[in-house]
């Protein structure tokens, strides 16, 4: 029997796939404290995927983590969103792909 370590943090319904395949998973639910480092390395984890593979389902991995990140961070997101829609206002986006080579003052 071989088996396999993580520790990471998984999407919610990881371990009834896991039964489903006839294997085991062992797991348990991490502090509020520890939920958090956790989620941040987990974006961490999804942008290197996102870096090697560019596509639809890797950004949305990313966008679910940092969901995750609001949540455990009791930060609301229609807050975030606004904040982004200031920042389009105010500052612009990055659609235009300006590279700022230097300051001359």
């Amino acid at each position: 029997m071989a088996v396999k370590v993580y520790n990471k943090l998984i999407r919610d319904k990881i371990p009834q796939i896991i039964k489903q395949a006839n294997k085991e998973p062992y797991t348990y639910v991490a502090t509020e404290d520890e939920v958090k480092p956790m989620l941040l390395q987990k974006l961490v984890e999804e942008l290197e995927e996102f870096k090697a593979t560019p596509n639809e389902e890797e950004l949305a991995d990313m966008l679910e983590v940092i969901d995750g990140i609001a949540h455990a961070f009791n930060l609301d997101m229609d807050k975030v969103l606004a904040c982004k829609a200031n920042k389009i206002q105010a500052r612009g986006g990055f659609k235009e792909r300006i590279i700022l080579e230097k300051v001359i003052e």
